[in-house]
């Protein structure tokens, strides 16, 4: 095999030392988690609303899921995907994979329900969002030309 260079061998030690070469793995970005004993089959996205307007939601709606609150916003964990083909009223903010990538901290559980699923249906959640912010429903709007 003249005139072939030869390649250095790889070995177990020289591929760890690499990897560590590359410095720390990102750290994975906060997210309400659902709690012990349920299940989230269809994914888990959440709905957070200023704090102001967590409270005013609650008796408005047929079923309240998980709800997790702080000093600042309250969250409600949804479907993944409820966000399709809606456009969530402001000053409401949808975070998909229930991910809150500002928070210094998670917020508590202030609401478990009963059974085993952790959603709040996002239908009644997203109309009773537009009847507080007088907002008018996406299905409800004018269609321009």
């Amino acid at each position: 095999m003249k005139g072939t260079p030869r390649r250095p061998v790889r070995t177990l030690d020289t591929l760890v030392r690499l990897r560590r070469d590359l410095g720390t793995a990102p750290q994975p970005l906060p997210r309400l988690a659902v709690p012990d004993g349920m299940t989230a089959p269809l994914g888990c996205d959440a709905v957070a609303v200023p704090a102001g307007i967590g409270p005013l939601l609650m008796p408005r709606l047929p079923r309240v899921g998980c709800v997790y609150a702080d000093d600042t916003h309250w969250w409600w964990l949804v479907p993944a995907e409820s966000d399709y083909a809606l456009d969530w009223p402001v000053p409401a903010r949808y975070a998909p994979g229930a991910v809150l990538p500002n928070a210094r901290q998670l917020p508590g559980l202030v609401h478990r329900p009963e059974g085993t699923l952790p959603y709040t249906p996002p239908i009644p959640l997203y109309l009773a969002l537009c009847r507080l912010t007088g907002t008018t429903p996406t299905w409800s709007r004018p269609i321009s030309a």
